[in-house]
């Protein structure tokens, strides 16, 4: 019996004798099924031949990506805070490596993640962990793996501890959700940061970002989606977003950044 894991989307699933038939995340329209057909393969031996990377993104938060490359290529985010670190976003490897660096830096008292693209591995690492998984109750139909530490919750945020937020934005996902960060000012005079995974995805032009349905097969969302986003992150402070994948940050002004960027979206959508 495996946790036998999708290569394409990189989502671990309940143990099985084998592979299963179909991986139901991609697919959903706003993935795909590889054109070489649906592969697994399992922690073991994707170990074998990957390794992650371990990178300072800012004081008190640690990236956490493979290399090389699997699935979609995000990147994690374990947040150090007082009351307990969080892993924001979650990938599919666990390495023995990982477990002794995330410990020495004080472990993980829970997991958030933005969107079922990135529910990965949850579960394993909340098993070493000994640690909760929120996730919106909106997408609960996408997890693949089934396990008492996941805690669905409702409704438009969810506070935590330290003042961490989880907002539901929707968009993407109806349960897509940020994480608002407010003492991400300490050290460095920030007003705060959005953690946003691709809900709200930091472009190649980091003045920008910007908001789709689905990025691979490129379905937009349409104007009101877009303004519930806004609508839901405006009574929050912020002016940095980490986003999802490697240096995909926008460190100055990001509140004006999402709000020119959406205004920039819906006229070319309308036009």
């Amino acid at each position: 019996m495996e946790n036998f894991i999708c290569i394409q989307c990189g989502t671990q699933f309940g143990r099985t004798a084998e592979p299963p038939a179909r991986c139901t995340i991609c697919e959903d329209e706003r993935q795909f099924v590889h054109y070489g057909g649906q592969q697994w393969t399992t922690l073991e031996r994707l170990a074998a031949d990957h390794r992650n990377r371990l990178e300072d993104e800012a004081p008190q938060l640690l990236g956490i990506g493979t290399e090389p490359e699997f699935a979609i290529g995000q990147r994690a985010l374990l947040l150090q805070s007082g009351g307990g670190n969080l892993l924001w976003d979650c990938i599919s490897l666990l390495d023995d490596k990982t477990i002794t660096e995330v410990k020495a830096r004080g472990g993980i008292r829970a997991i958030a993640i933005s969107h079922p693209h990135f529910y990965s591995s949850m579960v394993e690492w909340a098993e070493h962990f000994d640690a909760q998984i929120f996730l919106h109750w909106a997408d609960r139909q996408w997890v693949m793996r089934k396990s008492p530490r996941i805690q669905f919750w409702e409704g438009p945020a969810l506070s935590l501890w330290d003042g961490l937020t989880l907002i539901n934005c929707a968009g993407h996902f109806e349960g897509g959700t940020v994480l608002h960060w407010p003492a991400a000012s300490r050290g460095g005079g920030s007003k705060g940061a959005l953690l946003t995974g691709d809900i709200i995805t930091v472009v190649q032009d980091r003045r920008y970002v910007s908001f789709m349905r689905s990025y691979p097969n490129l379905i937009p969302l349409g104007a009101a989606a877009i303004h519930r986003v806004l609508e839901t992150i405006e009574p929050f402070s912020f002016d940095r977003i980490y986003g999802g994948w490697w240096r995909a940050n926008v460190l100055s002004d990001a509140k004006a950044a999402v709000s020119r960027s959406a205004q920039r979206y819906l006229r070319a959508i309308s036009a």
